[in-house]
């Protein structure tokens, strides 16, 4: 899949395709759907398959003193589309000026001008433009005029008729729902990042921990978790059963929030190294502790937990 930050001039290969668009946070199964009918029609056309996108997020430009949100930073939502067998991807800045782009220029300019769009795939609740002007509606009634085929998908729901959406995933990973969410997602949601150097009490107790930031992602209910952490090998990741909290320490009286996961089958150096940790069930709420003999008791008991979980989960 090949990558672009723009949408002038872009080489021919990349334009006349059927064209996903949408923000994609989370790459759900509903996103999955607008994708994938995108790609169908690419290939009954034998046309270019294109996924256009925004970065930033747009929420986290008109309200950039939230809280991180992001279920999929832009790298992870990079790779989960890729991992769909998109032809390209477009990836658009945004930003204020942006942002203040009517809809019908955005039509005209960037699907009718630079992508020059066959097909334009959209989800229900697609909204764009200057003041959020632009929806499906409008998407048919210009494809029209300009020429392009427009398709609106409608909600994919649960069995329970409940519709996929990135609310819903938030809202399970913030109450301790990770399993909830893996229904949505399709898959277990993942932070990754590179392991920094903690205070290494964990080496003391027996437990040592890799160490990883949160950064973008939104931050999921605070507590500890069984998880599967994958360590990249060359061109492919290998996974190992775990236990993870996610936290401030409050024994220790810290404030900044810290993934922490003890990998049950990994002795080695991961200093540096690039991990995907995947929450699979929450176990329980952080806690303070009275001294470091508690804590080694409490995590012995995590780690049991955890294991007996992840030995009735699937393996990745």
């Amino acid at each position: 899949m090949r990558i672009f930050r723009h949408y002038e001039d872009l080489p021919p290969e990349v334009k006349g395709g059927a064209v996903a668009i949408g923000n994609f946070d989370g790459v759900h199964l509903g996103h999955r759907e607008v994708i994938g009918e995108a790609g169908w029609i690419a290939k009954a056309h034998r046309i270019p398959w294109v996924v256009l996108t925004f970065e930033p997020h747009p929420r986290m430009v008109f309200m950039p003193d939230q809280a991180p949100f992001r279920i999929t930073p832009f790298r992870i939502k990079t790779r989960h589309i890729e991992e769909l067998e998109v032809d390209h991807l477009v990836t658009l800045q945004f930003d204020m000026d942006f942002a203040k782009k009517s809809a019908e220029d955005f039509i005209k300019e960037v699907l009718v001008d630079g992508l020059q769009a066959r097909h334009v795939v959209s989800g229900y609740n697609f909204y764009f433009g200057a003041h959020r002007r632009g929806n499906p509606d409008m998407l048919l009634q210009e494809g029209q005029k300009h020429g392009y085929g427009f398709t609106c998908v409608n909600p994919v729901s649960d069995a329970g008729g409940v519709a996929y959406s990135s609310t819903r995933v938030r809202d399970y990973l913030t109450t301790g729902g990770p399993r909830q969410a893996w229904d949505v997602l399709g898959r277990p949601f993942e932070i990754e990042g590179r392991v920094i150097k903690g205070d290494q009490r964990g080496r003391t107790i027996g437990f040592p921990t890799c160490n990883i930031e949160l950064h973008d992602y939104l931050t999921p209910a605070l507590g500890v978790y069984a998880i599967r952490a994958g360590i990249d090998h060359g061109t492919h990741t290998v996974w190992h059963d775990g236990v993870a909290n996610i936290g401030k320490r409050p024994t220790f009286d810290k404030r900044d929030i810290l993934l922490e996961a003890h990998l049950f089958d990994f002795d080695g150096d991961l200093y540096g190294k690039h991990v995907r940790v995947a929450l699979v069930e929450f176990i329980r709420h952080e806690q303070k502790f009275s001294g470091l003999d508690e804590i080694k008791a409490q995590i012995a008991k995590d780690c049991i937990q955890a294991k007996d979980i992840l030995k009735k989960t699937e393996p990745f």
